[in-house]
């Protein structure tokens, strides 16, 4: 298909699968797929960005990844480290917003303050928009919501007429984030994984066998492609 024929989704999002399973099948430990991911990301921002589309969402550690081996969860932290700092000097030179979503109350006070910069010095920027979902799960996302409103609740701040769902998506981590028109997994997997469940509500899923370190434009644009090719009934899709 024609470049110029595609629809291009304001917003993806990306379940980053299958970066163990490639290292294994290279012979290489699970941390070597995981350095390779990583690499893959600005890459795709890139990518994304040129082809038009204007958020791109990241499931990078989930709340559940933390039953992974120390020495795996170890490296993906110090890996997250190096990332912020990428993503900085990315952001800056390329006018990029970046956004964590997650509870990031658990990690290290060094990621948490280069997260606090980080999002602080491109909080004003217009181009493209990253989100990274470190230690982010649905579920827990919801129930920090939740919380948040019966506080706002207790206090007074909000009624009960007040709750519908644009209230409650105004607790979420991803408020003032278009919903996602577009969700792609790699590695083959067929599930959304506590992914923004809420989010996802009227996305079109695409899932493919190419592991996350393989992925690159030509296997975006087939994404997109097969976006294009969907009929699209938008309902209550979220739209800017």
């Amino acid at each position: 298909m024609d470049l110029s024929q595609l629809k291009i989704p304001t917003h993806v999002s990306v379940i980053m699968d299958g970066n163990g399973r490639w290292a294994k099948k290279k012979g290489k430990p699970r941390t070597f797929g995981h350095k390779r991911g990583a690499e893959v990301v600005m890459d795709i921002c890139r990518d994304a960005d040129d082809l038009g589309i204007r958020y791109m969402t990241i499931y990078a550690f989930s709340t559940e990844n933390w039953s992974r081996p120390d020495l795996e969860v170890k490296t993906l932290m110090l890996l997250f480290g190096k990332y912020l700092k990428i993503c900085y000097d990315e952001a800056m030179k390329n006018n990029m917003r970046v956004r964590i979503i997650g509870n990031t109350s658990a990690l290290a006070p060094d990621l948490q303050e280069m997260i606090r910069v980080l999002e602080e010095d491109t909080r004003m920027f217009t181009g493209f928009n990253l989100q990274i979902a470190i230690n982010y799960g649905s579920r827990d996302e919801m129930l920090r919501a939740m919380k948040r409103m019966m506080r706002d609740y207790k206090d007074g701040k909000i009624s009960e007429d007040d709750v519908d769902e644009a209230c409650f998506g105004s607790y979420l981590d991803t408020a003032d984030i278009p919903d996602p028109d577009l969700m792609i997994r790699t590695s083959g997997e067929l599930r959304l994984s506590n992914y923004l469940m809420w989010q996802h509500a009227y996305s079109e899923f695409y899932f493919t066998d190419t592991p996350w370190p393989e992925f690159n434009r030509a296997e975006l644009v087939k994404a997109i492609e097969a976006y294009t090719a969907r009929d699209r009934r938008y309902g209550k899709v979220k739209e800017l």
